[in-house]
């Protein structure tokens, strides 16, 4: 273990709570239906120039990020089964909250039983909003303020008609419980965040639709921050590539992931099964979060996780688990991740514009 791990003083050096902390529990939501980047391609380029993606994600007429966060709520308190009373955080992360002027935290806090007695935020910082909380929620119960905090990381994405952001803007996410190491399916060893001001992607609060910077969101932005936070982080904890079962990396779509984890030295068994991009799309808050809910699906005890996700504007949080024996006993208690997958109804784009209320009077 490097001197830095040790050394609270040292700004460089990798997160870790005082009292060890893990994830109780975790669930995911993806709303059934399915819009194929060929259609997309087919409305505005006549069908050439192909796809990044095969197919993405739109949340129905009835979903929203609340009622997303409640389900995936829901799943989380199956799998950890504990009275949600005792629940002193709920924390939602997304760039597409319902309400202004309103938060989508008390709501959801309200579904799930957890009030009065807890503390309730809505969080951003674009696509790591979710991983932003959870970061939170690993300071609060490792302070000892509170047994159980809930961190959720869900969107329903737009992007502008006949923009690229279309293609793979998606809707979904996940929730994860956290609580205390002896109670938890796998413990956080340590976590490191890096954030500096790039300027990749931008939305005014008057506007509907974001910007972004084109190729420029690639390098500078999406690359230097998630492998920047990544190598911090093993470094930081003594560990390589080759430590891991699983690498999850933020997915705005199939080729950022695979190239950032190849370059830090995964190998595609490493990171294949939390990369969902292909059938799911970028879920933004929900993507790097939604990815880590497909791998403890199928993860055993041993197992070691690299997470690290990435919000445009921008910035990086990385976070080092290990799976227990509780994982086990746990998994079937919920709908896994790609139970939703599986579940998919094809639509087209006419139905996808009344879907995401893309005519505007």
């Amino acid at each position: 273990m490097s001197s830095s791990f040790n050394n609270p003083r040292d700004p460089r050096g990798v997160m870790h709570p005082e009292k060890e902390v893990g994830i109780v529990g975790y669930g995911a939501y993806v709303p059934r239906f399915r819009l194929p980047g060929t259609e997309v391609a087919r409305v505005w380029t006549g069908g050439m120039g192909g796809s990044p993606i095969k197919e993405k994600a739109v949340a129905g007429l009835d979903e929203d990020v609340i009622t997303m966060s409640i389900e995936a709520a829901r799943n989380a308190l199956a799998r950890a089964q504990i009275d949600p009373t005792l629940i002193r955080a709920v924390w939602v992360g997304s760039e597409s909250h319902p309400y202004a002027v309103k938060p989508t935290s008390t709501i959801v806090a309200e579904a799930i039983g957890a009030v009065p007695n807890t503390q309730a935020a809505d969080w951003e910082f674009a696509c790591k909003a979710g991983s932003e909380a959870l970061q939170a929620s690993i300071g609060l119960i490792g302070s000892k303020m509170a047994r159980y905090a809930l961190s959720i990381g869900m969107d329903t994405a737009q992007g502008r008609p006949g923009d690229a952001l279309e293609y793979t803007a998606a809707s979904g996410g996940a929730a994860y419980l956290v609580g205390p190491a002896e109670e938890s399916i796998a413990v956080f060893q340590g976590s490191y965040s890096f954030v500096t001001d790039t300027p990749d992607f931008w939305r005014r609060a008057e506007e509907s639709y974001p910007m972004h910077g084109d190729r420029f969101t690639g390098e500078p932005a999406y690359f230097r921050h998630t492998q920047s936070a990544a190598s911090a982080l093993l470094q930081m904890m003594g560990t390589t590539a080759a430590d891991y079962t699983h690498a999850v990396f933020h997915q705005p779509n199939v080729k950022f992931p695979e190239r950032a984890a190849l370059t830090l030295g995964f190998k595609p068994e490493q990171f294949k099964t939390g990369l969902l991009a292909n059938e799911v799309g970028n879920v933004y808050a929900g993507s790097c979060l939604l990815g880590l809910s497909a791998v403890l699906d199928v993860a055993k005890p041993g197992d070691r996780i690299l997470c690290v996700s990435y919000g445009s504007g921008a910035g990086s949080d990385a976070f080092d688990l290990r799976v227990t024996e509780t994982i086990m006993e746990r998994q079937g208690r919920a709908p896994k991740t790609r139970d939703y997958i599986a579940r998919r109804t094809q639509i087209d784009y006419a139905v996808y514009t009344r879907y995401r209320g893309k005519l505007k009077g």
